[in-house]
């Protein structure tokens, strides 16, 4: 059966929008988080099985057919990105700042770094044990690519939860910086690669590409949160002023698609950097920020609801055909966690924080997805390292497969255990005695 090309589109969203909702009741019979249902009906739904058989009966639509046409929805991968990015920049209220926003850097900082360590020595070690496998170069760069945290899934449990207490508190700026940081360590890990690869050495793209994205990603952030806050003030309907909170964080994701090359030194934005910013700055600067946020957070439920089942038909379960693939994956996985418990842990400590965010805020952090991704997307793309670009890709594929489907519930036992997310039983309790009072 074919369908007009728009059709078959609008029959894919539907049976993804279905499948996620029916899956997130599913898991929560198990009491796993809903982020974990949406992933795995993508995956129901993907090339490799529903999309599988619409490929074999013909209709098109019929789930996602290949992976080509997971890829035509980036849009709304990257568009719900944006809205994830603006939501946690809004977070970083002034007051908040105050008393958490040293721990916070020190914290991003650190555990990334201790990751990066930790995946370097590993693969490293591995590049000995099977050198046709590994090179030196994967190993730096899988490295990078093990600072970055996806916060996309961490979001969603806190919200659906309702998260609240110092590690949540501590958590959501930790999880923001994380994607600057991941950024700069990338760059230079992979300027590292590259320059070990060719045997030319390139200053410029191993420390100022980096550094330029950064300065100029908060830059132009902040010059739309202003003049969000400027133009917000001209609209008094909370319709208008949703609207114009749409099309701010639209503005933003097209802004940062953009890239100016001036010599060597390219100048491009980090969509993630741009509209947390956004956020940051319009929250501090706006009266009505929490209302505006409250109409933003409800339109925003389907679209996150589509990206995850998208990120989850966009995993690619190839990966597990390759036993070295498979083997090289598991160390990474196992040591990348280990370099972001103890990392959080130690410098959490060095911080003097609580001893609650001591013993939790490292299991928190072990989603990856997104930038993951776009890493390794970068690798392969410039063909820096040769055949080394697909072994990264693969590997990075491999722990956002395990990562984002056992990420979220983790994050969830972690934040139960810390206190922070209380059972629903325990609320009707509090809110009974409430009433007695």
């Amino acid at each position: 059966m074919i369908l007009h090309s728009w059709n078959a589109t609008l029959l894919c969203l539907s049976i993804a929008m279905i499948a996620g909702l029916l899956l997130s009741r599913l898991v929560k019979l198990i009491k796993l988080p809903a982020v974990t249902g949406y992933l795995i009906a993508g995956i129901l739904i993907g090339p490799y099985c529903l999309g599988a058989l619409g490929k074999l009966i013909g209709v098109d639509g019929l789930g996602f057919i290949t992976h080509e046409a997971v890829e035509s929805f980036s849009i709304i991968s990257e568009v719900a990105l944006g809205f994830i990015a603006f939501s946690i920049g809004t977070e970083f209220r002034l007051e908040d700042i105050r008393h958490i926003g040293k721990k916070a850097t020190v914290i991003a900082i650190l555990q990334a770094v201790t990751a990066t360590v930790f995946v370097d020595i590993a693969m490293i070690a591995l590049h000995f044990i099977m050198p046709d496998k590994m090179s030196i170069e994967v190993a730096i760069v899988l490295g990078a690519v093990a600072t970055a945290t996806a916060p996309a899934a961490t979001l969603m449990v806190v919200r659906q939860y309702k998260a609240k207490g110092p590690v949540t508190d501590m958590l959501l700026p930790v999880v923001a910086l994380d994607d600057a940081v991941g950024l700069v360590v990338f760059s230079i890990s992979f300027g590292i690669a590259k320059t070990m690869y060719s045997g030319e050495l390139e200053v410029i793209s191993v420390i100022f590409n980096p550094l330029i994205e950064v300065v100029i990603s908060i830059g132009m952030g902040a010059l739309l949160g202003y003049l969000f806050n400027l133009i917000e003030k001209c609209f008094k309907s909370n319709s208008k002023r949703l609207c114009l909170a749409i099309m701010f964080v639209l503005l933003a994701v097209a802004i940062s698609s953009l890239e100016i090359k001036v010599g060597k030194i390219t100048i491009g934005f980090s969509s993630l950097l741009v509209c947390m910013m956004l956020g940051t700055i319009f929250c501090n600067l706006c009266k009505e920020q929490a209302e505006i946020m409250e109409k933003t957070d409800k339109w925003t439920a389907p679209l996150f609801l589509l990206f995850f089942v998208i990120s989850g038909a966009e995993l690619e379960l190839k990966v597990f055909a390759d036993w070295m693939i498979v083997v090289i994956g598991i160390v990474y996985v196992l040591v990348r966690a280990a370099g972001k418990y103890i990392g959080a842990g130690l410098s959490s400590r060095m911080m003097k924080c609580e001893p609650v965010i001591n013993k939790y805020l490292g299991i928190t952090l072990l989603p990856q997805a997104g930038v993951a991704l776009g890493m390794s997307l970068t690798v392969i793309a410039s063909g820096a390292i040769g055949d080394g670009g697909v072994i990264v890709r693969n590997i990075t594929l491999f722990a956002v497969l395990i990562y984002e489907l056992v990420g979220p519930m983790l994050t969830k036992i972690a934040l139960t255990k810390a206190g922070e997310i209380v059972p629903k039983i325990e609320v009707a309790k509090q809110s009974d005695a409430d009433d007695e009072d």
